[in-house]
């Protein structure tokens, strides 16, 4: 239960109806707000600053009259008062912080979750596309801010009620491919005669290098005077399959596991790619241009018009993404198609949605999150090799660098949208200073307190919460309460960061808390139980913000 929601709803109700029999007209719109300064109230509204102009007088008098012999029974607030500019800003009771924490108990592990996704009986469907790194190669700096982004993204939505898949789309067809498959074809050439030289724009990396050397053990020369298309066919149908698993292998490691593993290839086997092409024409969307087919895009919003089949016949890489897309929305169904994407794809998307509307397909259904890129810092400069390794770093040599949980937290930081200069240095810290480290030393702290005082037979107290009163207890209480609003927040805004900020203001919060009344040493035994009802609560939301993050709670540090 969101306990922040029904205590608006309490409001808005007892608003709607004082307004009505105080000025016997509709109500007008009004919002409820938590200001940020508790000395405004905890729940402050405008309804006398938007009335003012209808009922022609001052919000004042307006509010004076809305709160002249208001009653507040059966509500969870116990006062009220105007504040500057008209604002009405009302106080919560003692009886709501105390229901706020019976339910964090009762709820547990599902505490934060709630029911945006659903429609009446109806649970929307959300694909999530991301990483999709390219094959032929490790995973970059990129894909390990877009794991993270894409991976927590999809949790956050989960827990706001959607039903959620996790989409890896591998680009195995096209020229990236035949790119692999040259470079793979004269490294294996070059084990036979080291006169073969290595076209300049081939793959360059110790990888193909030594999956030609494999490919050499199991087959020997037995390809060296084949044709090259053979030649080549055989290469990459060796090890295309084994980086695809190196992916899959490392992405686990990093805590992402996928629904669906979506072959480009597939697209053009099946021949809804070639269906693409001949749905645009039949509409009459495309024309030939020397020998091209082209997609009239301009007239569906995009900046120009694009090839989506060459010359000789060879369909462009944008008609399998529009096909992949299609896929999506009208063959499986989803609501909803998000994408992670660099940055550098911003002026791709009004294109793809172009050929989605020329398809009859509704385009809002496709949002892209636009990821900037990564600056890794050691030593207050730009780090370009691992420290451990002395490679190029990789998703692989920067989870053998620092934690895995620093790496999901801190690639969650900042919205996608952000710079981030990622300080290598302060992720391996065991200070307050590292983030995840910090929220992290919240949770375990807890879980030591309340061990240590279960050896003394104390145990949280879920009775007299109405004696938790002191400012440092109600405001880690009201902070634990935002959990619902913070995931639906985060999910409408694709912004899993909302959650990181909320761990550690969380995290800031508690330790307030904890510095400021004492628990071990309290006045009584009714106090200290309270408290560690409380201790309780904090840990259990502690526990489901950083599993929304898919980073460890330790119990001890």
């Amino acid at each position: 239960m969101n306990y922040i929601e029904i205590a608006k709803e309490q409001l808005k109700n007892l608003l709607e109806n004082k307004f009505k029999e105080e000025f016997d007209i509709v109500n007008p719109e009004f919002t409820i707000e938590i200001p940020a300064d508790r000395e405004n109230g905890d729940f402050a509204t405008n309804i006398a600053l938007v009335s003012a102009k209808i009922l022609r007088q001052s919000p004042k008098i307006i509010a004076e009259k809305l709160i002249e012999n208001i009653s507040l029974q059966d509500t969870y607030f116990d006062s009220v008062k105007i504040g500057g500019a008209g604002f009405i800003n009302f106080y919560i009771s003692i009886n709501w912080y105390a229901d706020v924490l019976k339910n964090i108990a009762k709820e547990k592990s599902n505490f934060g979750r709630t029911r945006l996704g659903w429609k009446e009986n109806s649970q929307k469907r959300i694909l999530v596309e991301f990483v999709s790194a390219n094959p032929t190669g490790p995973m970059h700096i990129g894909n390990a801010r877009g794991g993270a982004i894409g991976d927590c993204l999809s949790s956050v939505l989960e827990w706001a009620g959607y039903y959620v898949e996790r989409e890896f789309y591998i680009n195995d067809a096209g020229n990236q491919i035949e790119k692999f498959a040259v470079s793979l074809e004269a490294r294996y050439l070059q084990i036979y005669d080291k006169s073969v030289e290595i076209p300049e724009d081939a793959y360059q990396g110790a990888d193909i290098i030594e999956h030609a050397e494999n490919f050499a053990k199991i087959h020997a020369d037995k390809f060296v005077n084949a044709e090259s298309i053979v030649r080549k066919n055989a290469l990459v149908e060796y090890a295309l399959p084994l980086n695809i698993n190196a992916l899959e292998s490392d992405l686990k490691k990093y805590r992402i596991e996928y629904d669906t593993w979506f072959r480009e290839s597939t697209l053009h086997n099946n021949g809804a790619a070639l269906d693409i092409v001949k749905q645009l024409t039949d509409k009459g969307y495309t024309y030939e241009q020397d020998g091209a087919v082209w997609f009239k895009a301009s007239e569906f919003g995009s900046d120009k018009d694009y090839v989506l089949v060459r010359a000789n016949g060879i369909p462009t890489y944008v008609v399998a993404d529009i096909a992949y897309h299609y896929d999506k929305i009208v063959t499986r169904n989803f609501d909803k198609a998000i994408n992670i994407w660099g940055a550098d794809h911003h002026g791709y998307i009004p294109r793809l949605k172009a050929a989605l509307t020329a398809l009859g397909v509704d385009s809002d259904k496709l949002d892209v999150v636009l990821m900037q890129m990564v600056r890794l810092i050691r030593n207050g400069e730009t780090a370009k090799l691992s420290k451990r390794s002395g490679k190029a770093i990789t998703l692989v040599t920067l989870l053998d660098d620092i934690p895995i949980d620093a790496a999901r937290f801190f690639f969650n930081l900042r919205e996608p949208n952000s710079q981030f200069e990622f300080d290598l240095d302060l992720a391996i810290e065991q200070s307050a200073s590292n983030p995840v480290f910090y929220v992290q030393y919240a949770h375990a702290r807890i879980c030591s307190l309340l061990k240590l005082l279960e050896i003394d037979k104390y145990s949280p107290n879920y009775d007299n919460l109405t004696l938790l009163c002191e400012t440092q207890e109600t405001a880690l209480i009201q902070q634990l309460a935002k959990l619902p609003e913070e995931i639906e927040i985060a999910a409408k805004l694709y912004a899993p960061s909302k959650i990181t900020k909320y761990a550690l203001d969380t995290a800031a919060l508690f330790h307030k808390f904890y510095d400021s009344c004492s628990i071990r040493n309290a006045e009584n035994d009714q106090i200290k139980g309270a408290r560690l009802a409380l201790c309780e609560s904090t840990k259990i939301v502690l526990e489901n913000t950083l599993s929304i993050l898919k980073v460890d709670a330790p119990d001890k540090m």
